[in-house]
């Protein structure tokens, strides 16, 4: 009887023993699809503000134009095969027999305006339409004609990518881009060109395009302008009137026109005190009466200078002039 009963007490006491772990097991189960349902929403958080702030950087950026003191980054140099001009376009420009169905085609083929109404339009026409005309003297076939102007397109680009000096960083870029279509090491490069064909391309760009560079940054980039502000250190700021009350102050000067008998009475009133100096005008003679010294001080530097060269100048010329004159006794024997 005792082992029957020791036996299903044992029995009741494992069996709640693992009821109790099955539950602490269901409990575990929750709490880490929790802890991974708050992982994946914080990281869905992050990843939410990170392009927000992205965002946000990008329009300060757009907003602000002294944010971008520097030219952006160049693009990494790929092969440029088929990339603007398919092989379908090269077939239309090859049908072509003069300048201008080429031009024709070139624009509707480019999405280009009409080149009396765009000037940037005219001139990438014009750009692109001297370069087929190269390639066909070249007898480039049409992948090598496609891959030239895909080169020059993004040449063009990148000039145009900001108004900042960056001549070298293009030269360098386009260097890059010849160079991946005149070595066969695929996915990076191809055998393209020819060594003869790249020096050819290259001497053909640098002549047309990298000698008139300025021209097309003039053209296709917006002006910049440096608005510059001197602050100094103790004076008050001067006060700035909207142009509202300005143009009131000057229609009331206008109005108010001084009568002759009123000069008469101002002249034979006492003079006023004379108001004291503000801070500015203080400023303004003081840096006066400093670059007059200087000016003094330069020219009295330059005056010397001039001085000693004319002084070197004459020992010279006498030096020179000395051995041409007769000795005196030879003189005085000829007039005997």
């Amino acid at each position: 009887m005792l082992n029957s009963k020791a036996s299903h007490f044992l029995g009741m006491r494992v069996q709640s023993e693992l009821e109790h772990l099955s539950e602490l097991r269901r409990e575990a189960g929750k709490d880490c699809r929790s802890v991974r349902g708050s992982a994946a929403r914080t990281r869905a958080n992050m990843r939410n503000q990170s392009t927000a702030a992205a965002a946000a950087a990008a329009a300060k950026a757009n907003e602000d134009p002294g944010a971008n003191l520097f030219p952006p980054p160049l693009p990494q140099p790929r092969i440029c095969m088929w990339k603007y001009l398919d092989i379908h376009s090269m077939h239309q420009l090859e049908k072509t027999t003069n300048a201008e169905e080429m031009r024709e085609v070139l624009a509707e083929l480019l999405e280009l305006g009409r080149p009396e109404q765009s000037l940037r339009d005219a001139i990438t026409l014009d750009l692109f339409c001297h370069m087929l005309i190269f390639c066909r003297q070249q007898g480039f076939s049409l992948e090598q004609t496609s891959a030239a102007c895909a080169m020059l397109q993004d040449l063009h680009k990148a000039c145009i990518a900001t108004p900042l000096g960056n001549v070298e960083e293009c030269y360098r870029y386009f260097n890059s881009v010849l160079f991946c279509h005149g070595v066969r090491r695929p996915p990076f490069s191809i055998d393209l060109f020819k060594e003869e064909q790249l020096l050819a391309l290259e001497d053909y760009v640098v002549n047309t395009y990298f000698r008139h560079f300025k021209l097309y940054k003039y053209v296709f980039t917006s002006q910049m302008r440096l608005d510059l502000s001197l602050t100094y250190m103790g004076l008050q700021p001067p006060i700035l009137w909207p142009e509202s009350e300005m143009e009131k102050e000057s229609k009331e000067v206008e109005e108010q026109a001084v009568t002759p008998q009123e000069e008469e009475l101002e002249t034979l009133a006492p003079p006023e005190p004379e108001p004291k100096p503000s801070h500015i005008q203080v400023l303004r003679a003081y840096i006066k009466t400093q670059v007059n010294k200087e000016l003094d001080q330069l020219q009295r530097l330059v005056e010397e200078q001039l001085k000693a060269s004319e002084e070197r100048l004459n020992s010279k010329l006498t030096a020179l002039e000395r051995p041409f004159q007769l000795p005196p006794s030879k003189g005085k024997s000829k007039t005997k």
